[in-house]
């Protein structure tokens, strides 16, 4: 009998040990052994705390996902982010296999008030979605998306990325608006607002949402929509993480031929001034299927640089060469990428642009028209741009987008034709300080030309420029933040403050 049990248990443990959380969990065990049985880690407000071996082990033993610890496999690739100069190190990383694993890892972290960090494609500029010192729920290991053709619905899990999305509904003719890189996180982009290359056609990311299912402060997973919880619906379309943790977004899908026409149309400097003109003439008139943003940019040491009109048409085949020829007007083409190309396709043309391989920090706002004071500021002052790797461009937005009323969703800023962005860049072996106080001194030259800032891009913003961002909607958020989240658990955003 006690050799049939023995045999049994090793079995058993065996089993257990062949289970990639159950691996994590022992390797987590392990290592809070090593270090004394206890993890440090600090709360919301900056409290240290301790977190017992005990309590540990039984928050692991309750996912059927994975437990890391510092120093455990997984735990480096976790904590880290895209942009690479944000060097934060969580005191623990949940990687959850479902929303179960979420409302646990919740549960904990409000129980224990720690600093919470939630990271979908680790896309945040600022760093938002890793935490020094808290608990970071690491989306990673929770993606996949399901096309409903009958119904164009898509239902996607909190963790997925963007080209899961395209891929999945672009095989069956339909579609939804989801930014411009394959390997940006779904949540982060969506919950924000979320501009793509058809927003100007059906709306943003945001404004294709018909519902969601989040894992709010207390630990509960609730569905939000039009009728159930209608107020949760409203504020997280545009409010950002304030909320919650996402499990599931469902999206609403339409038609659309799976080929398009785009891609870079490059000027070279000396046009500089004429093809900034066109783009401001252009940016507020273009039909809704038209798609087009503006950059210009320099390489860290270089003095010349390039132009470059980025075009994505959707419309009707027979119309895009009336659409895209003044594109190519616009000043003396170096080179002329526009063609046809899968849509998928497009939407992976600038996934290796944006491995932020350097040093870099953004800023960013939204411009509600394009004045010739501003074309001038650009053109005049561009030569001291260009001392760094520095780069200046415009995302498209109007359209379908700004048809939406204000207040429809958290996300006001409704007037926007595109938003402008100043970005520098610089190899990691240089200080950040010097880099980052030129980009902040650079930008007060736009500044003036803006109406409020992408809370998915800015890098740092005073709480008090938090409430005017969202212009007239603010007041309605701290409410909802009152009722789903009234101890800022969820505090690593554009955060909006409860009063409760």
């Amino acid at each position: 009998m006690k050799r049939r049990l023995l045999l049994q248990s090793s079995v058993a443990a065996a089993v257990a040990a062949s289970v990639p959380s159950s691996r994590a969990l022992a390797a987590a065990i392990a290592t809070l052994s090593e270090a004394g049985g206890n993890v440090n880690a600090v709360t919301g407000g900056g409290v240290q705390v301790t977190l017992e071996q005990a309590a540990i082990k039984e928050l692991g033993d309750s996912l059927r996902g994975r437990l890391l610890l510092p120093g455990a496999e997984g735990y480096e690739a976790a904590r880290h982010v895209l942009n690479p100069i944000i060097d934060k190190h969580p005191a623990l990383v949940v990687q959850p296999s479902g929303a179960a694993d979420i409302m646990n890892a919740v549960t904990f972290a409000r129980e224990r008030e720690l600093l919470v960090a939630v990271k979908c494609g680790g896309h945040s500029f600022s760093g938002k979605s890793t935490c020094e010192g808290g608990m970071q729920i690491d989306l990673s290991s929770f993606r996949s998306a399901r096309v409903d053709t009958e119904a164009r619905k898509a239902y996607v899990a909190g963790g997925s990325l963007l080209g899961e999305l395209d891929h999945e509904s672009m095989a069956h003719g339909l579609v939804t608006p989801a930014g411009t890189v394959s390997h940006t996180g779904v949540g982060g982009l969506t919950l924000g607002g979320g501009f793509g290359r058809l927003a100007r056609r059906y709306g943003l990311a945001l404004d294709n949402v018909t519902g969601v299912d989040i894992v709010t402060a207390d630990g509960k997973l609730l569905h939000a929509d039009a009728n159930e919880h209608a107020d949760l619906y409203w504020g997280v379309r545009g409010g950002g993480g304030n909320f919650g943790v996402v499990t599931s977004f469902e999206f609403q899908l339409h038609s659309m031929n799976r080929t398009v026409i785009g891609g870079d149309v490059v000027f070279p400097m000396k046009d500089l001034p004429n093809v900034l003109r066109f783009y401001a003439d252009q940016v507020a008139s273009a039909p809704d299927d038209l798609y087009l943003d503006f950059v210009v940019s320099s390489d860290i040491g270089k003095e010349d640089g390039a132009v470059i009109l980025h075009a994505c048409y959707s419309g009707p085949e027979q119309q895009a060469e009336q659409v895209l020829a003044p594109i190519r007007k616009a000043g003396t083409p170096v080179h002329d990428g526009i063609k046809a190309v899968d849509y998928v396709a497009i939407q992976r043309a600038w996934d290796n642009a944006d491995p932020r391989n350097t040093g870099s920090y953004l800023k960013s706002g939204f411009i509600d028209e394009f004045p010739d004071r501003l074309v001038d500021t650009i053109v005049q002052n561009y030569k001291a741009f260009n001392e760094r790797g520095t780069t200046l461009f415009f995302q498209h937005s109007g359209g379908a987008i700004g048809r939406v009323p204000a207040g429809a969703t958290a996300f006001a800023h409704r007037k926007a034709i595109a938003n402008m962005f100043a970005l520098v860049e610089w190899p990691l072996a240089e200080s950040r300080e010097s880099h980052v106080k030129y980009i902040k001194e650079y930008w007060k030259e736009f500044e003036p030309f803006t109406d409020g800032w992408y809370t998915n891009d800015v890098a740092d913003h005073a709480d008090k420029t938090v409430n005017r961002n969202y212009q007239g909607n603010y007041e309605r958020l701290v409410q909802i933040k009152n009722t789903y989240d009234p101890t800022n658990l969820f505090r690593l955003n554009a955060n909006v403050k409860p009063t409760a």
